[in-house]
């Protein structure tokens, strides 16, 4: 949203740019529509710099969730396992 507004105002510039009588005043929109999309740009470039970050926290998060579920599972799986050999020896010794 911030780079559609630093475009539009890019644009502002430079038809006010377009718009005005002397070289002078042309050359000083083109500039200040340069320095806009240098802002632009810049936000850019942090927005994508934070997107990635944002994207290995919620890989590693992920992977985490990942692990304790599978070492949930192992713990149920063992309890299940001493369960059985608990009923079979109850079974065994009526």
């Amino acid at each position: 949203m911030r780079i559609r507004t630093l475009s539009l105002a890019a644009v502002a510039v430079l038809a006010l740019g377009a718009a005005a009588c002397t070289e002078a005043e042309q050359e000083n929109a083109e500039a200040a529509a340069a320095e806009t999309g240098e802002t632009a740009e810049d936000a850019g470039s942090a927005l994508a710099e934070e997107a990635a970050q944002l994207g290995t926290a919620i890989e590693a998060g992920a992977k985490e969730a990942a692990q304790e579920v599978d070492e949930a599972t192992d713990r149920l799986a063992q309890e299940a396992r001493e369960q059985e050999a608990e009923t079979e020896a109850d079974a065994r010794g009526n």
